[in-house]
């Protein structure tokens, strides 16, 4: 039998509130309705399903998705030992057997063939298939699925079918507000809420650029590696630059605007 102790959350994971997402969350929980977490790549949304887990007191399986992924991934498969063979339950089947949540990131990289297996389990029938052992697991009473995609990756060959978006509660996250996002930089790395502040109005100026030669603006999860590294003694200016604008664009032009930026702010 799996200890589902080994799945859960030892520490509070630090989260900020931004509105009424942990009620709605723990309201959702409580009917065990799946739920889908939208929002753009660094904003929370992994940190925000960890502090519910932690919350909750529930195990915590999670995934990240890829396109090479199986069904067999999520869900199991026959494995040749010594003895012969033996069935290996996947992550998607062991939640469902222990009551944890499992949670799917970034969904939508994974291929729809292998996303229409987790249909069963999220209406009333609360069961999983396993066609190759000729099991129907019935879902303990306590497993939740939880799923999450950005939606700035969207596109008609990387979306979800709506009868997979039909079946889920669903959040909309986004960056947090300039205050709340600079109150996260100075709790996760200990930098004065000054440079916190400094920091994030790059961020901002860099979300600003999205759609006008950015694909994806600053992550909050950015934002703290440049606070880490002058954390650590790294000059701000070279640790933007590192930690901020590097990772984003090749593009000349638009790396000139923001380190032109930077040299403004830290001017």
């Amino acid at each position: 039998m799996t200890n589902k102790d080994q799945y859960k959350i030892s520490g509070e994971p630090f989260y900020q509130s931004q509105g009424d997402e942990v009620a709605l969350y723990e309201a959702a929980y409580a009917a065990r309705l799946p739920v889908m977490i939208i929002g753009p790549t660094g904003c929370g949304k992994s940190r925000f399903v960890e502090y519910m887990a932690w919350k909750l007191d529930r195990p915590l399986i999670t995934v990240a998705c890829n396109e090479d992924m199986t069904a067999s991934d999520l869900v199991g498969r026959y494995l040749l030992d010594a003895n012969g063979t033996r069935w290996l339950d996947g992550p998607l089947t062991t939640a469902a057997r222990i009551g944890a949540i499992c949670y799917l990131d970034e969904i939508v990289e994974a291929r729809q063939d292998t996303t229409v297996v987790i249909h069963p389990l999220t209406d009333h029938r609360r069961t999983l298939p396993l066609d190759k052992k000729g099991e129907l697991l019935a879902a303990h009473p306590d497993f939740q699925l939880v799923i999450s995609y950005n939606p700035g990756y969207q596109s008609l060959l990387k979306d979800l079918k709506q009868s997979t978006k039909q079946r889920f509660t669903a959040f909309d996250f986004d960056y947090p507000s300039p205050d709340i996002e600079a109150q996260i930089l100075s709790q996760e790395t200990g930098i004065e809420a000054g440079l916190s502040a400094q920091l994030v109005k790059i961020g901002g100026a860099a979300r600003n650029l999205k759609g006008h030669g950015l694909d994806e603006g600053i992550s909050t999860r950015l934002l703290v590696y440049a606070a880490i590294l002058i954390k650590g003694g790294v000059a701000p200016r070279a640790a933007c630059r590192m930690a901020l604008v590097r990772p984003i664009t090749d593009d000349a032009d638009i790396r000139d605007t923001l380190d032109h930026t930077i040299d403004a702010v830290f001017g």
